[in-house]
């Protein structure tokens, strides 16, 4: 029967030491990675485990950049004219450009308060809020095709003074596609296994209980940031009363993606640059000490008239 299932610091009384330390990658000692790789759960009572793994990098064919403007004004009138000059003059632009589509979405429109003291002759001032003005806030979304699009979009909307590029969304029309090939690849895959295991083991698995559980999981380029600070600092034994200054260490973003290792295949192995991971594994789980009973394999017992069983032998 076949079951579905899815610095350190250390501080000296006299002087305090400071030992080289790098933020660079590269001058890292220990380099740890999460572990972000696939890991579908195994059912209960195993007896033979069967699995296969697959990683695809598809490279996205469209994007969507998310820029935020906001604008304040003394008035509702002014904080609305000036956001509408601003989005217009944008959006005429972005227009002229092949293959982009824009949005624009209304974030929030509120009052913006500030303090007036109130003098008063025989107690303390008193701090009221009082309208300062306005604060529009919205989002243009803008759909392109080509990655290096967005470098002439940033031109255009800085110099409406739009420079808050909020994120980047990747889509792929070829994702479902990537996905039924991966399940091919796996599933020809898993049938190579069970034939090795049947190999070495000298034995069939045709007529075993088995249960297969399997899933997938799709990691977007906005997801496979991290940071770090490049910089190396000298190695300087200095007196307690010192006075050290300590410079401030631009953190650095790079794109770490999901490594090759631990697959059975790999679709689109290269990585140029930051793609949609699909990552996929099935199970199968075969239980040789359940065998399934066939439906034809039915014992016969007869009852003697003295009260006596005997199994009956009837051949089909």
């Amino acid at each position: 029967m076949k079951k579905i299932a899815l610095f350190t610091c250390t501080l000296l009384l006299n002087q305090i030491s400071f030992g080289q330390a790098s933020g660079n990658i590269n001058y890292q000692n220990q380099i740890s990675f999460s572990e972000n790789n696939i890991n579908v759960g195994t059912p209960s009572n195993l007896d033979i485990v069967v699995s296969a793994k697959g990683l695809a990098n598809i490279k996205a064919d469209s994007f969507v950049a998310i820029f935020s403007i906001t604008q304040v004004g003394k008035s509702t009138e002014e904080v609305n004219d000036l956001m509408e000059k601003r989005i217009t003059q944008a959006l005429t632009e972005l227009k002229l450009k092949k293959g982009i589509e824009t949005f624009v979405d209304m974030i929030s429109f509120v009052p913006v308060y500030e303090f007036e003291v109130e003098k008063k002759t025989f107690s303390k001032k008193s701090y009221n809020e009082i309208p300062k003005g306005f604060e529009l806030k919205k989002n243009i979304h803008i759909k392109y095709t080509d990655a290096n699009q967005l470098n002439e979009l940033i031109t255009i909307l800085s110099n409406q003074e739009i420079y808050d590029l909020v994120r980047v969304d990747y889509f792929s029309s070829t994702l479902d596609n990537i996905k039924k090939e991966m399940i091919d690849k796996s599933r020809v895959t898993l049938q190579e296994k069970i034939k090795n295991y049947e190999t070495i083991l000298g034995t069939s698995f045709a007529n075993t209980e088995k249960r297969i559980t399997d899933g997938f999981r799709v990691m977007l380029p906005a997801e496979m940031y991290k940071s770090y600070e490049s910089f190396n600092s000298s190695s300087l034994n200095l007196k307690k009363s010192a006075n050290i200054n300590i410079a401030d260490k631009s953190p650095t973003l790079y794109y770490q993606p999901i490594i090759n290792k631990e697959f059975d295949f790999v679709i689109n192995s290269t990585i140029l640059e930051p793609v949609i991971q699909v990552m996929y594994e099935v199970k199968l789980v075969i239980n040789r000490e359940k065998k399934q009973i066939s439906p034809n394999d039915k014992e016969y017992i007869i009852i003697t008239p003295n009260g006596d069983m005997k199994n009956l032998n009837i051949t089909k």
